[in-house]
């Protein structure tokens, strides 16, 4: 299993859009055989942080996934709603290995 930290500096005037652009993704990973862990939203302290963690059975599951990024209808209709709120400032993506008991 391969689990993936998207650590997010979003806009927080834009929470709402960020939160539809968060659900709508959540969908698409479920949908395309990966496990969705959620996304983590500002609550106290600082608020344009954001994390989603999310896992697929194998990079190359994951990679499979990825592919679909630009080229597949519903995928490019979840960056547009990032890409037109400017929700999102910017991102990094970690790799992980998940140690479960």
């Amino acid at each position: 299993m391969i689990t993936c930290v998207v650590d997010y500096e979003i806009d927080p005037l834009e929470i709402k859009a960020f939160e539809r652009f968060a659900k709508r993704w959540m969908e698409l990973v479920q949908q395309e055989g990966g496990v969705h862990h959620g996304y983590f939203l500002p609550s106290e302290g600082s608020s344009d942080r954001a994390l989603a963690l999310f896992s697929f059975p194998s990079l190359a599951a994951y990679e499979e996934y990825r592919s679909k990024f630009g080229v597949d209808a519903a995928f490019i209709e979840a960056d547009r709603i990032r890409d037109e709120s400017r929700c999102v400032l910017r991102y990094d993506r970690t790799f992980m290995r998940p140690l479960l008991p």
